[in-house]
């Protein structure tokens, strides 16, 4: 592995980038440590130049040959907060602590930027060769509930499996949650876990209780297997309509435009509960102007009017505008909505209408 053409005996791949080297995968987070002072250490190196410091982490940027590389000094943590951001100490502590305070023991191999020799102080290569998943320490999962999701994703991106311990701790952990978290990383985790459109992810999601790190609730899976449907139809937001079906995610800091994709599928599905959505007008109106994701997440409901609207109704549109009904005489007004839904019905009847047909239906309305 040659990703840098920056070589020192006190700097290593770490992480990641080792274990995916192993696996045969591709890597896209190239994590590099330096034993001691990332930054006085990156303050010596010929041709560099230092774009951003990050002193309390002892985390460097620089730009070597038209590439950027971030540098990280070895260092201990500590959560005085359980399940909140790390507290930074010891910066340029030796590589074994710095490999200690990582999330599983796959994640805490290390390769020499130098000699290309690996170093695992935590047998990680063996629970690769077994596909197994174990953290570090009994209190891992209570430090950092994030990181139940991310074996979770490793366990879907790898085909690895929780070591029998580490299931354990998860399992306590979750009979047991501490809601005091840092529901920004949880959501970050989510994001990385389900956009990777994996059923098998949900279902375990679901049935091991890992969803109650977002809230205390009950949930059943749906028997909708939304992987086929996103694939399909690929919206750009997959794992919000995953965790959108929970009953409330209202701890997870969510966007704008997301949460609009959950607040319609509650008003929708409040509408199916009530009988309202029938005729192809209703489905038409009720599912205009939402976003793809909001569909789909109803799709779990009803897949056969979900698929209906995105398959056939919501490519019908209306050619004639305001402009048309102001050139038959007809003053602004609420009733522009009542000619348009008049001539939706029938375009949605026979959607071979022209704009003229559409025009004389109008004419007829008034």
């Amino acid at each position: 592995m040659s990703i840098i053409n920056l070589k020192d005996k006190n700097l290593y791949y770490i992480g990641g980038v080792v274990r995916d080297e192993i696996l045969g995968h591709k890597s896209f987070d190239i994590d590099i440590t330096y034993v001691g002072d990332a930054i006085e250490f990156a303050k010596t190196i010929p041709d560099a130049q230092i774009l951003q410091i990050n002193e309390p982490f002892g985390t460097v940027r620089i730009k070597m040959n038209g590439e950027e590389i971030d540098i990280a000094s070895t260092r201990c943590e500590t959560y005085p907060q359980k399940g909140h951001l790390p507290v930074v100490g010891d910066i340029g502590c030796s590589l074994k602590e710095d490999v200690l305070r990582r999330d599983f023991t796959i994640n805490a191999l290390t390769k020499s930027t130098l000699t290309g020799e690996i170093i695992d102080y935590t047998k990680g290569l063996e629970d690769i060769k077994t596909k197994t998943l174990r953290i570090l320490h009994d209190n891992s999962f209570i430090d950092d509930p994030t990181r139940i999701v991310r074996a979770l994703k490793f366990s879907v991106r790898f085909g690895f499996e929780l070591e029998p311990h580490t299931k354990k701790l998860q399992d306590e952990y979750l009979s047991n949650i501490n809601y005091d978290m840092s529901y920004k990383r949880l959501k970050k985790e989510l994001v990385e876990t389900f956009n990777l459109n994996s059923w098998t992810a949900f279902e375990r999601f679901i049935e091991q209780g890992i969803y109650k790190l977002i809230a205390p609730c009950e949930f059943t899976l749906p028997t909708v297997n939304l992987e086929e449907l996103i694939n399909l139809y690929n919206p750009i937001y997959p794992w919000i309509i995953y965790v959108g079906l929970l009953p409330d995610i209202s701890n997870l800091p969510l966007t704008k435009s997301e949460k609009k994709i959950v607040d319609d599928y509650k008003k929708i599905l409040n509408q199916v509960q009530n009988d309202k959505i029938i005729s192809d007008f209703e489905i038409y109106k009720n599912f205009e102007g939402v976003n793809l994701e909001t569909v789909l997440m109803y799709a779990t409901v009803n897949t056969e009017v979900a698929t209906r609207y995105l398959d056939i109704l919501r490519h019908i549109k209306l050619e004639i505008t305001g402009k048309d009904l102001q050139n038959l005489g007809i003053p602004p007004s609420s009733k522009y909505s009542e000619i348009f839904d008049c001539v939706l019905k029938e375009k949605l009847k026979n959607p071979e209408l022209s704009k003229f047909e559409e025009i004389e239906l109008a004419k007829k309305f008034l």
